[in-house]
């Protein structure tokens, strides 16, 4: 009979490790516990235990010293911290340290076994993966937002299901990434993972990727046997290669059907569309019939701004990937404040990309909210012509209407465009109370002043539009 899994327990308050001790215990794990960090991390590293849960704060391992020792000694070491504060910066810290979770004390006990079951069954972030950016994991979806748990289960259901999956998400968003997320988690992970779009497509004739006798887009679909097609702005693809889609995918029900849905020859067709396919649809654009046969599984990435819990997580994983084996840069709770209150048109490619700025042209051991300010100006002077900011003359209703004007040329492509007047309201109150709010550090009363409106009424708007609210201490 298998052993027990053994958590070793690192807390200097004798009260935790009692209540921890006799919960883990109940629920059938062993259980060493210690208020010596030294203690703990000798057993670690001596090869004892399968999970740790370490107070960030011990006497004699202060600044997330055992932490980041027990990450050093045993990379594939499951750790939990927990702590009595929770702060903009918790979530940074914790992942450079390769934790899977953080807890507040008091914390609920269930949570707390929640949170050991989840730990356990996950592979830990080993030092290597924070460490160095060549190491870590390409393929992540990054973020503990209710949203993206959503995702991450359906990624797991659809497992060995193969159904046609319809992704829809604004660019930037991550949509290919997790395509490719479906591909590496399913049955069909060793089979080819094949990416076709318009771009591809107009030059199916020469291009490697659909190069065949016939010089023909077909030889797209025929690689892609027995594993993924995936099509990219599935929206913009002409109508040969549409019929041609649907006529394939014609045949893959019929395989379904007959049973061979884990046949060696049947593929997987995920799309993604930054359009409303209904609306294309309903203008001509894109053929109906297609339409149904594709949207039997539709997953929605949501945009940066309505996850906006994700974005500490987010810079903490692209601050490990590109820093320098040499650079051990931090941000402080002012500038992760800053960049939690922006629009983020680009979603998490603007994001990646400012974090890839910071890091190349600001090598500071602290990067400050002025820094990030600094970085994300670099952003406006080299927005396109669309949205006209790197003029000296150019005013913020120049930046507006480049921003109607993105919209306006969509309705011109084809793509009708609804409720144009509350969205642009909504894309332009949400930034401005999110960034007056970390201007003000979070003091409503202040905010509700600068902005002038009552400070009811700005409580109502932050509820409605679901803005995080992050107050600093002093």
């Amino acid at each position: 009979m298998p052993s027990l899994p053994t958590i070793l327990i690192a807390d200097d308050n004798s009260s935790v490790r009692t209540v921890l001790g006799q919960a883990l215990g109940r629920a059938g794990y062993q259980v060493q516990f210690s208020s010596d960090a030294t203690l703990v991390l000798q057993w670690a590293e001596d090869g004892e235990g399968d999970l740790v849960i370490a107070d960030v704060t011990l006497p004699d391992a202060s600044d997330l010293t055992l932490l980041k020792r027990i990450r050093a000694a045993r990379p594939d070491l499951p750790l939990i911290a927990i702590g009595s504060s929770q702060s903009a910066m918790t979530a940074v810290q914790m992942a450079q340290c390769g934790v899977a979770d953080y807890l507040v004390k008091p914390f609920d006990l269930e949570h707390m076994l929640k949170a050991v079951r989840s730990a356990l069954l996950s592979p830990a972030l080993s030092a290597g993966d924070v460490s160095s950016g060549d190491n870590l994991p390409e393929q992540r979806l990054v973020g503990e937002s209710a949203a993206i748990k959503n995702v991450r289960q359906m990624i797991s259901r659809l497992k060995m299901s193969g159904l046609p999956v319809v992704i829809t998400g604004e660019s930037g968003t991550g949509k290919a990434l997790l395509a490719r997320l479906m591909h590496d988690n399913s049955a069909r992970r060793d089979k080819p993972f094949v990416t076709v779009n318009k771009t591809v497509l107009s030059l199916a004739g020469s291009s490697e990727l659909c190069k065949s006798e016939d010089g023909d887009w077909r030889d797209c679909l025929k690689q892609a046997t027995g594993g993924t097609l995936f099509v990219d702005e599935v929206s913009e693809i002409p109508s040969e290669f549409q019929l041609g889609l649907l006529q394939f995918l014609h045949e893959q029900e019929a395989a379904s059907a007959a049973g061979l849905s884990h046949a060696a020859g049947y593929t997987q067709v995920i799309t993604a569309t930054r359009y409303d396919l209904r609306q294309a649809v309903r203008s001509g654009l894109f053929r109906e019939d297609l339409y149904y046969r594709l949207n039997v599984v539709p997953v929605y990435l949501p945009p940066l701004r309505e996850r906006a819990e994700d974005i500490a997580s987010l810079v903490a994983y692209f601050f490990a990937r590109y820093q320098s084996e040499n650079q051990s840069s931090e941000l402080d709770t002012q500038a992760l404040a800053c960049l939690q209150g922006l629009h983020w048109p680009g979603n998490v490619r603007e994001l990646e990309n400012v974090v890839r700025r910071i890091l190349t042209l600001y090598p500071d051991d602290m990067i400050t909210r002025d820094i990030v300010e600094a970085a994300l100006s670099e952003t406006l002077n080299n927005t396109g012509d669309e949205i006209n900011a790197s003029d000296d003359n150019g005013s913020f209703s120049d930046v507006i209407s480049g921003y109607i004007l993105h919209y306006l040329k969509a309705e011109r492509e084809g793509v009708p465009v609804n409720d144009l007047y509350a969205r642009v309201i909504s894309e332009v109150e949400k930034p401005l109370i999110q960034l007056t709010l970390a201007e003000t550090r979070g003091n409503q009363i202040k905010a509700a002043t600068m902005l002038g409106l009552n400070r009811n009424t700005l409580r109502k708007k932050i509820r409605e539009l679901e803005i995080p609210v992050i107050r600093f201490p002093g």
